[in-house]
């Protein structure tokens, strides 16, 4: 009997992203099982509460989980990402390339996330070329200079955004 594949998705998700969405929808084609872990990160100033990031990126993932058939999870962590993994019974860890310039930083994490756990696989996943140049960073200083963020990201979490943007704006 196969034993079912398990994968994480670790991210801050700070907001959830066209992007992000790529990555989860290529990786519930390759798993039986997926969670998103949602970093609490507090180091990044998120724009928007934990509760809420896990809010919209479980809104965003259940028509992937439905069109996949991957059962797609939603759960908030801190802490090391091994030991959430393990927590989890994930066998690997997704994460997502946009460009060179990830590989540095992801190269390194694999590197000690193996060293933590040999038996947890890092499985990278390219960004497909529509995808590769967003951000969530780059999201959050867009909308905040009046930029049109519409191709970035999904409806419910454009709504979203712009909402935080507009309340964190001083009159």
């Amino acid at each position: 009997m196969m034993r079912e594949r398990v994968g994480l998705y670790p991210g801050t998700f700070d907001p959830v992203t066209n992007g992000h969405l790529d990555v989860i929808s290529r990786a519930a084609r390759l798993l039986d099982r997926l969670t998103i872990g949602v970093a609490m990160n507090i180091g990044k100033g998120p724009l928007f509460p934990l509760d809420e990031r896990v809010e919209l990126v479980l809104a965003e993932a259940e028509a992937i989980a439905t069109r996949t058939g991957c059962r797609i999870e939603v759960v908030p962590f801190e802490g090391l990402l091994i030991g959430f993994a393990r927590q989890v019974g994930a066998q690997i860890i997704i994460r997502g390339l946009r460009a060179v310039s990830d590989f540095d930083y992801e190269f390194q994490m694999t590197g000690m996330n193996r060293r933590l756990d040999p038996e947890i696989e890092t499985v990278f996943l390219m960004a497909s070329e529509t995808n590769q140049f967003i951000s969530s960073r780059f999201v959050k200083e867009i909308a905040r200079l009046g930029g049109d963020i519409t191709s970035f990201v999904p409806r419910l979490t454009l709504e979203r955004t712009l909402l935080r943007v507009r309340e964190a704006t001083p009159a």
